[in-house]
């Protein structure tokens, strides 16, 4: 027979309520999103009106590069991460492409040429399938990928395998303007025509890439709580209520329910966003940002890295909100990134006013997804005390909270729209 004391007892019953807690979360998940999914799969399908038609496609010019921004910006391939070097812990990440479709020039006899990120790796395949599509019997060449020897400009981005210059087989210079454009069509996030002889590819870093459940904040990114104490996001802890914004658009102290993401060591890019007034926040450019539009009395969610300098966001003054214009946007790498999530969905940071979600466009389907888990843990709070529901709820982690999780995994399998922002 098995004997427990009170506290093993305790214990037990905590744990035994806290599996079946989230047994029923997960229940209440999967039929939520099944009901959405239903909803999103009425109108017309794909097959409605006819065929697609095929677009034709046109090459680029000597010197024109797509997008017609900077390679290093947002809309392009990003920010430079630092060069990695054989020794760097970093090199394990890379991968080395074998793929017998592509011919890899290695004028180095290092194999240096194969070596890349794995979304170069992605699309660098997806390129060959193309040119063999297009030119039958030709091969796509590689001339230049990833550098060891330092032979580029400082930022390159050779330097990290994100950059590859390319070439077809017979080396026939007619040929590279529609080589560009079929390098645009693989998803390469910037293609130059760059010389004669070559054109220049590059992608997103893949830590830029990864599927998080939730866009993030920085460490460093206030909020007000309750008692009217400024708190550093990396000090919030789940049960404090803070300066959020409510349906109606007035703001409201609202609970943190959880840490959607929390990685104190992660590096990764952020859109910084400076208004008029002196207000700025810096945040993840999938991240949803209340944004104002004159004339419009509803406030539209955007993007991080969809406002534009000359939009209006909301900044709080004396806890009311008002329109601020944007004045700078800029990019940068910070340490460490923080998605609390509160009741109202929202949350005022660094006295900008932002959603708690990302990656989907959509404030009310995001919150939406999150009703199972606000609806049980607020039914468990009227059960428990607050010490004891402390104890049930999950301790400030690392990575991403398992409901999350839960969430993108089911949706994969039940929804077939694509939600996620890339």
């Amino acid at each position: 027979m098995l004997h427990l004391n009170k506290s093993s007892t305790s214990t037990y019953c905590q744990r035994n309520c806290f599996n079946g807690r989230r047994k029923f979360f997960t229940m209440l998940l999967i039929f939520l999103l099944y009901m959405v999914s239903q909803v999103q799969s009425c109108g017309p399908g794909r097959g409605i009106g006819g065929p697609r038609r095929t677009r034709k496609l046109l090459p680029l010019v000597f010197k024109q590069h797509v997008p017609n921004v900077s390679e290093n910006s947002l809309g392009a391939s990003g920010m430079q991460e630092g060069s990695i070097s054989r020794n760097d812990t970093k090199f394990r990440n890379l991968e080395t492409n074998y793929n017998k479709d592509i011919i890899f020039k290695d004028e180095e006899g290092t194999g240096a040429d194969r070596v890349m990120t794995q979304r170069c790796k992605e699309k660098l395949n997806i390129l060959a399938v193309s040119v063999m599509n297009q030119w039958p019997g030709l091969r796509l060449m590689v001339t230049e990928g990833w550098d060891e020897d330092h032979m580029h400009a400082r930022e390159s981005l050779h330097y990290e395998g994100r950059a590859v210059d390319i070439m077809t087989s017979d080396k026939d210079r007619s040929k590279i303007g529609m080589l560009a454009r079929l390098a645009v069509e693989a998803g390469f996030d910037w293609v130059f025509y760059e010389s004669r002889s070559h054109i220049h590819c590059s992608v997103k870093s893949d830590s830029s890439q990864s599927n998080h459940a939730s866009g993030c904040f920085t460490g460093d990114g206030t909020v007000q709580t309750a008692n009217g104490e400024k708190r550093k996001l990396s000090e919030l802890k789940i049960g404090e209520k803070v300066l959020s914004v409510d349906s109606s658009g007035n703001t409201v102290f609202s609970e943190v329910m959880m840490f959607m993401d929390r990685d104190t060591h992660q590096s990764r890019e952020f859109v910084h966003i400076e208004a008029d007034g002196g207000a700025q926040l810096t945040v993840t450019p999938a991240h949803l940002v209340m944004v104002w539009q004159k004339g419009i009395t509803e406030v539209r969610y955007l993007f991080a890295d969809r406002i534009q300098e000359g939009d209006f966001i909301l900044v709080n003054i004396n806890n009311n909100l008002e329109p601020r214009r944007v004045l700078r946007i800029s990019s940068k790498l910070s340490l460490g990134v923080y998605a609390p999530l509160t009741r109202e969905g929202t949350v005022v940071v660094d006295s900008i006013a932002a959603s708690c979600y990302a990656l989907i466009d959509s404030q009310t389907i995001a919150h939406l997804s999150f009703m199972p888990y606000r609806t049980v843990t607020k039914i468990m709070n009227l059960f428990y005390s607050s010490s004891q529901s402390n104890s049930l709820s999950l301790p400030r982690h690392e990575g991403i909270h398992w409901y999350a999780k839960s969430l993108y995994a089911i949706k994969d399998y039940l929804i077939p729209v694509n939600w996620l922002y890339h």
